[in-house]
């Protein structure tokens, strides 16, 4: 179910982009009469050091040696032979040969950079994320992480060798790297950067393998709490006091199933979409995304760095850690929602629906026990009031709108099914609906213009269906 609003302004977080003139030395390097400077490819191939490298480009697809003689500008970190040897050896290979072509082609390819960068840049950055010309998933460039607090160091896996920097070329710049770049999964870029390594310890901890899980073919869209959020969230607490199972349910409602890019996101404004953790009855956790100030999700937390691309998925970076939803949750981070709280909230202080519907366990004083099935009625349902009640009279309106002790989806709703709510009276629900509804609703005052215009927004401890009328209780 997607509710989306009117397309707002969207302040995009990109990549730290590195958009950088050719070295000016080049000209230096040709006074008149001497040979043109040499191409990345031309010197690459005059130096021993890089025969496998040279071997390889002229071995896979793509006719990548002619790309790299190309204008440019190119900045291409290129491995030595002792790099090819390792990286054979790892991955059970006994020769460049038996690579298959089109995996070594994106395996070069994620060793190129289409500017000019020199060390100098880098390490005036620091650390940050960059492209690569690799391709992955959902057809994006490849993201490429760098660090220089000790040298410089790409991915985690690979340096730039002692005076390996700065090779200048016709067409770019070289810098001689110690090991082959591979492709990174999710995974590997979150044990590439320094700044996740309480998520990667959080899914070494849990339940249900999430490593593996996560380094499958996926795709995925993983929505990464870097680790001031993980601070945050056990706030004093270590890791290990988190329950693994239920450490696992918090991880999994960062993951979605798919590549969802950032401006998949900022092209449908507003919505509800849905995570892999489970909720009642195996159901799958909804999220809510905002991107009316850069993008949010369920009102918690927001995108820091978007857009970190894998082989079998995308990382969004964010800045808290999304625990597992309410129904109040949703209400709070929904604008559509807005005037529902008021009434929840500063029109009924008698009641404290907020702490009500915020339950998760049962077997509570009052009989007033989740799961939850709350109606929604919209801003403009109650709009379309003559005026909100009294206290006493929203109380009982609020109450006609929950059933306690049922997560009721859209799927358990049969034509004719009169479900008792908390005031005591029912409501009677017809399927299919009239005009744009999924269902038409009569209330217990008789009124049978109510609609269900959206279903199944799932939270932890029930779910919730949109209405665009408030239902009135009868006499």
């Amino acid at each position: 179910m997607k509710i989306i609003s009117k397309t707002l302004r969207f302040i995009p977080i990109f990549f730290l982009v590195i958009g950088l003139s050719s070295c000016s030395n080049d000209d230096d390097a040709n006074p008149p009469g001497n040979n043109q400077p040499e191409t990345i490819v031309e010197i690459a191939s005059a130096n021993p050091i890089f025969s496998t490298l040279v071997a390889a480009l002229q071995a896979a697809d793509g006719d990548l040696v002619t790309v790299l003689n190309g204008a440019g500008p190119f900045t291409v970190l290129a491995p030595t032979n002792d790099a090819f040897d390792a990286f054979l050896t790892a991955n059970n290979f006994n020769s460049l040969e038996e690579v298959p072509t089109d995996v070594l082609a994106q395996i070069l390819l994620n060793h190129v950079i289409a500017a000019d960068v020199s060390s100098t840049d880098l390490v005036n950055l620091g650390s940050g994320y960059t492209s690569t010309q690799a391709t992955g998933a959902g057809g994006q460039n490849m993201s490429l992480y760098f660090d220089t607090t000790t040298g410089v160091r790409f991915n985690n896996v690979a340096s730039v060798t002692t005076g390996g920097a700065d090779v200048d070329a016709s067409n770019g710049t070289i810098h001689i790297i110690d090991a082959v770049i591979g492709l990174p999964s999710v995974v590997n870029h979150a044990l590439a950067n320094p700044a996740f390594s309480n998520l990667v310890s959080a899914l070494g901890l849990a339940d249900g393998g999430l490593v593996d899980v996560l380094s499958g073919d996926g795709p995925f869209t993983v929505l990464a709490p870097d680790n001031d959020a993980f601070n945050a969230f056990l706030d004093g607490a270590a890791l290990t006091d988190v329950p693994t199972d239920a450490l696992a349910q918090v991880l999994l409602n960062h993951v979605l199933a798919g590549t969802t890019l950032s401006t998949d996101l900022v092209n449908a404004g507003a919505g509800y979409t849905s995570t892999s953790a489970s909720g009642p009855n195996s159901s799958n956790l909804s999220l809510y995304f905002n991107t009316s100030d850069g993008v949010s999700f369920n009102g918690v937390s927001t995108v820091a760095q978007a857009d970190v691309i894998g082989t079998n998925g995308v990382i969004h970076a964010v800045d808290a850690v999304i625990g597992i939803p309410t129904v109040v949750t949703f209400a709070l981070a929904d604008p559509n929602f807005s005037t529902l709280v008021t009434a929840l909230t500063e029109l009924t202080p008698g009641t404290d629906f907020a702490g009500i519907l915020s339950r998760t366990e049962g077997m509570n004083m009052d009989g007033i026990n989740p799961e939850f099935t709350v109606f929604a009625p919209t801003n403009d349902a109650f709009a379309a009031l003559s005026s909100i009640p009294e206290e006493a009279v929203l109380t009982q309106v609020l109450l006609h709108h929950v059933i306690s002790e049922a997560n009721v989806r859209s799927g358990d709703l049969t034509d004719g099914i009169s479900p008792a709510m908390l005031n005591g009276q029912t409501i009677t629900i017809n399927l299919p609906g009239t005009g744009d509804n999924i269902a038409d609703v009569t209330d217990g005052a008789g009124n049978s213009d109510v609609g269900i215009v959206a279903v199944d927004v799932q939270a932890g401890n029930g779910v919730i269906h949109v209405l665009n009328k408030v239902m009135l209780p009868g006499e």
